[in-house]
């Protein structure tokens, strides 16, 4: 499995069910015109976005190739091991870390939904080893009852949750936002799985802000391959910093494949290659 990239600490209370609409729907951004007048530009988003059942099953099959080297990702929810990028802990369908605050999260969720749940003995040793690769208080024992939690439809409940919750519906609400169609909200939710969200230059706002630098979002009336080519650009650069994400396979044989052939709606079939490995997806 490679590796993950959190950059932000999540905070429990923020815990909110947010409805994505599922229909098309125009967003309407103010624009600053010629001297000091400014215009406004409605962008219609396509109907089906990611957020269709399908259309998700697909990111998570795309986003599970790269992160597991196989598209069954419901496999994943028992995944655990420390891959050695200082992380600590990387698991389940996302790579939720423990590290980085995104497993506590997950955890103490999961808690809420079933109190007294194996894993919950656990949530005082994660609270100490946040921010850190520690496996104090962890250990052998909790990969066993993490492996345990995952047969637990309500600890995979919890998993989809988070994801949804902290990684998922931003992403596609941001790229609805900018006019994106399902590629390109498809390009912004592996990216934030991987860079985390937030603001800072190595995160998915990062990368976000320097790419509307070099070209303008469809919703502000931009190309959509020329800011999509943009922020794939943006996002490289920064997944060259760190030697875990050197090999940018994911964007340049899967994302940028689906952009040459104008696959906006990401609509299978779907043919790519993540580390040299080839996918397809026929339906």
């Amino acid at each position: 499995m490679q590796p993950k990239h959190r950059v932000s600490s999540k905070r429990r209370a923020t815990r909110i069910a947010v409805a994505v609409v599922l229909a098309a729907v125009p967003v309407t951004v103010a624009t600053a015109g010629v001297g000091h007048a400014s215009t406004t530009q409605t962008v219609a988003v396509a109907a089906v976005g990611l957020d269709d059942p399908h259309k998700k099953d697909i990111a998570m099959q795309l986003v599970s190739s790269a992160e597991n080297s196989s598209l069954d990702w419901k496999a994943q929810y028992k995944y655990i091991e420390d891959i050695g990028d200082g992380r600590g802990y990387t698991a389940g369908i996302i790579g939720f870390c423990s590290g980085t605050g995104d497993m506590l999260d997950l955890v103490e969720h999961y808690t809420d939904l079933k109190p007294g749940n194996v894993l919950a003995k656990y949530l005082p040793a994660l609270r100490k080893v946040n921010g850190s690769d520690s496996h104090a208080g962890l250990g052998a024992a909790f990969e066993r009852d993490w492996a345990t939690a995952a047969k637990d439809g309500t600890f995979q409940q919890a998993q989809n949750e988070e994801r949804d919750r902290v990684y998922f519906n931003p992403a596609v609400r941001q790229a609805k936002s900018d006019g994106l169609r399902a590629l390109g909200q498809f390009v912004y939710y592996d990216a934030i799985v991987m860079h985390g969200p937030g603001s800072s230059s190595d995160s998915f706002g990062g990368i976000r802000a320097a790419a509307m630098k070099k070209a303008k979002t469809p919703a502000q009336g931009g190309d959509e391959t020329a800011y999509l080519n943009a922020f794939m650009d943006a996002r490289k650069v920064i997944m060259k910093q760190e030697e875990a994400h050197a090999d940018t396979s994911r964007v340049d044989t899967a994302q940028r494949v689906f952009l040459k052939n104008k696959n906006f709606d990401l609509n299978p079939p779907l043919k790519w290659k993540v580390y040299g490995d080839s996918y397809q997806i026929n339906s």
